[in-house]
């Protein structure tokens, strides 16, 4: 299993720092003359003064019961995945690098517990712990790095190539794009150049420096891999995904171009072992620098809203919606009182651009609507009843919208009361919607409950008992009565989008009529 981590705050063992560093000498040597590769040692001269070290105090917390030796594991994480206990395990009490403190005492969740007796090199507690790295984005003393770094830090220090340190102060934070903005008290530092994310093209050489394992100032290389890649954990941001050699203490590190420009900021890894496996993501410099201006100017972010739940359209709904391929971001939700509600898009449009920018995937779309401003009125083109359609919505403001979700808890299924006529040669049972679970499932609409799904074509959709249909070739189902009208009027042997909501997340599901679909 492969899991999106950021990077660990922890120190891993001596033989795996030196094995990593092995790796990223061997592979990241460029010969100037021969061969083609470019010399990057003008480069990282030039740019080592503008990157920092980044260690934080935090307050001490509780051990870690799930930290290796412990011999004990939380309630509720019993059956936690085998990625997510190996990613703790390897980020627990390892040991230490060469020349690198022993973070056992760092009081981060996961870690090991701290022994009542001080190792001869380990932190004591309290003690400042290296934890990644940042950039001077200004001369004037502002430093850009991840926030994840700087999270419930009681104190922060900064320190530059000349050994200077500075206790740092945080201008403001933003969880949602994982930066953080901090400032010290000196004038006249050595800036990072912008690049022009524009301009950065899948194979272009680039290059991070950062504190890998508290190893400062180490320099790693590779090539861009793509650009606009979109993550689960942070869906406003369109990742740099580069080969270059990333690993815990480089986060919040520069990635640079040939030129000396910075391109990125380095964020994240996919990876088997908590450690660097090839795949490493960058925040763009266009959305980094955009934040770390709202947060100097205003402390806070401020995001572009539409207000729509979206999905995936894969080949079957493609068929469904009369496209011609499976592209987009299909609607399965619109807030009530949204932006996207006062411009008109239903569930079962299919938004296939947004301001000018075409989507491939539904996951380009909240990027997307998050740069935009707040109050700007942008062009949307949508596919709806088979025909492609452009209006225009005038963008909100996010605030917390973006986190409604259902709490999670299980609805009780009312024993089946009333089977609807037609329905049965699909394969469901439904009835009308108890007043609780529209509650839990933040239904606004029509929508009956499935009582129970026997074999046939409903089951085949992947339709389950105690979901809520909502509408099936794009007609509401309020009732079962109308469930069956709906059925007996649809041509057999054609798929139809169903929409449903499951423990409060709607979606949709191509649907094949049976030739046996038609009530008797």
């Amino acid at each position: 299993m492969i899991e999106v981590a950021r990077l660990s705050r922890r120190s891993m063992t001596a033989t795996v720092a030196s094995m990593l560093l092995l790796f990223a000498v061997s592979g990241c040597s460029r010969p100037s003359s021969t061969g083609g590769y470019p010399d990057f040692a003008d480069l990282v001269e030039r740019a080592s003064p503008s990157v920092v070290n980044i260690s934080t105090v935090s307050a001490a917390r509780m051990p870690d019961p799930l930290a290796p030796g412990s011999g004990e594991t939380p309630d509720g994480l019993q059956n936690a995945p085998e990625w997510f206990r190996r990613f703790l395990e390897q980020n627990g009490n390892q040991g230490s690098a060469p020349g690198v403190p022993d973070n056992s005492t760092d009081a981060d969740p996961g870690d090991a517990p701290g022994d009542s007796q001080q190792d001869e090199g380990e932190a004591a507690p309290g003690a400042p712990q290296p934890l990644g790295s940042g950039f001077i984005l200004w001369e004037d003393g502002y430093i850009l790095t991840n926030y994840h770094v700087v999270q419930d830090a009681k104190e922060v220090i900064v320190r530059l190539l000349d050994r200077r340190q500075f206790t740092a102060q945080v201008v403001g934070s933003d969880e949602r794009a994982d930066l953080a903005l901090l400032k010290i008290d000196a004038k006249g530092l050595p800036a990072v150049k912008l690049g022009d994310y524009a301009k950065l093209r899948p194979g272009q050489w680039v290059l991070a420096i950062g504190s890998p394992f508290g190893f400062d100032y180490s320099v790693t290389a590779g090539i861009v891999s793509a650009k606009g890649r979109n993550l689960i954990s942070e869906q406003y941001v369109p990742f740099v995904q580069t080969d270059v050699a990333i690993n815990p203490g480089n986060s919040g590190g520069p990635l640079f171009n040939l030129e000396g420009e910075v391109v990125g900021v380095n964020s994240q890894i996919y990876s088997q072992s908590g450690g660097y496996q090839g795949v490493s993501f960058s925040i763009p410099i266009d959305v980094a620098a955009k934040v770390a201006r709202q947060l100097k100017e205003h402390g806070r972010v401020t995001r572009g809203w539409l207000g729509v739940v979206v999905q995936e359209v894969d080949r079957n709904l493609a068929q469904t919606f009369g496209m011609e391929r499976p592209v987009g971001a299909l609607v399965a939700r619109v807030m009530p009182g949204s932006p996207a509600e006062s411009a008109g898009i239903k569930a079962g449009d299919v938004i296939l651009s947004f301001n000018g920018e075409e989507l491939q995937v539904s996951a380009a779309l909240p990027p997307m609507v998050g740069n935009a401003d707040p109050g700007s009125i942008v062009p949307l083109v949508m596919q709806r009843d088979g025909k492609q359609v452009t209006i225009k919505v005038e963008v909100g403001q996010l605030d917390n919208q973006d986190r409604e979700v259902a709490d999670g808890s299980q609805v009780q299924v009312p024993p089946a009361t009333r089977p609807a006529p037609g329905a049965p040669s699909l394969g469901l049972t439904v009835s009308e919607i108890p007043d609780e679970m529209r509650r839990h499932a933040h239904l606004v609409g029509a929508g009956v409950v499935v009582e129970s799904v026997a074999a046939g074509a409903a089951q085949q959709a992947g339709i389950r008992r105690g979901d809520i249909l909502q509408s099936i070739a794009g007609q509401e189902v309020g009732t079962p009565q109308r469930l069956a009208e709906i059925v007996s009027l649809l041509t057999p042997g054609v798929t139809v989008p169903v929409l449903i909501n499951r423990g409060g997340a709607p979606s949709f599901l191509p649907l094949e009529v049976p030739a046996a679909a038609v009530p008797r």
